[in-house]
């Protein structure tokens, strides 16, 4: 018997996978909350499959994801991820990435962890959606508006509404499976 899953991810592998696996799936953890904020950042106004196919080389490009040490890139380190053809070289995110690590952290400070003050957002509970078709689920809301400008105001780039919505539900904050969806009532 066959899994039915959101529309989106059906017919290719790769898009499966995350969907099975990852999308929609509650993450508290700061070094995955992190991971998904640059891939996400770097996913505006491409396909979301494109950056998962080149997300093993953003990971070896931006040493795992690790913040403590993106924060130290020099102009150096971020001229070789210019000629990184593995990656997405957008001058501004691949800058974004770098001040976007230094904002992480600055709210690790302020709050203890970037989970506690991303997931104060709804209270610590995913929003459960009932999303019967994807192509009508929200591209951003009131609230993805609202964190939006919070991350703008605390020195986030690349972080509009629509982006921080894709984020939400990446990170589990909203699900927004298809109610059809077999990951629907698991998450």
């Amino acid at each position: 018997m066959t899994k039915k899953r959101c529309r989106w991810c059906e017919g290719d592998p790769l898009y499966e996978a995350y969907h099975d696996n990852e999308w929609g799936i509650p993450v508290y953890d700061d070094a995955t909350l992190f991971e998904f904020l640059i891939l996400e950042t770097f996913q505006a106004g491409l396909s979301w499959i494109t950056i998962l196919r080149k997300r093993e080389n953003f990971r070896t490009a931006f040493d795992n994801f690790d913040y403590k040490k993106i924060v130290n890139y020099k102009q150096n380190k971020i001229d070789v991820l210019l000629q990184d053809a593995g990656i997405i070289r957008n001058k501004l995110k691949v800058n974004a990435t770098v001040s976007n690590a230094k904002a992480f952290m600055n709210i690790q400070k302020e709050f203890g962890s970037f989970s506690a003050y991303i997931w104060g957002f709804v209270n610590e509970k995913p929003i459960k959606n009932s999303v019967v078709n994807y192509k009508n689920a929200p591209a951003n809301t009131t609230l993805s508006d609202t964190l939006s400008k919070d991350l703008k105001k605390r020195g986030f780039k690349f972080v509009g509404s629509t982006v921080v919505y894709a984020y939400m539900q990446a990170t589990g904050m909203v699900n927004d499976h298809e109610i059809n969806c077999f990951r629907y009532e698991e998450v």
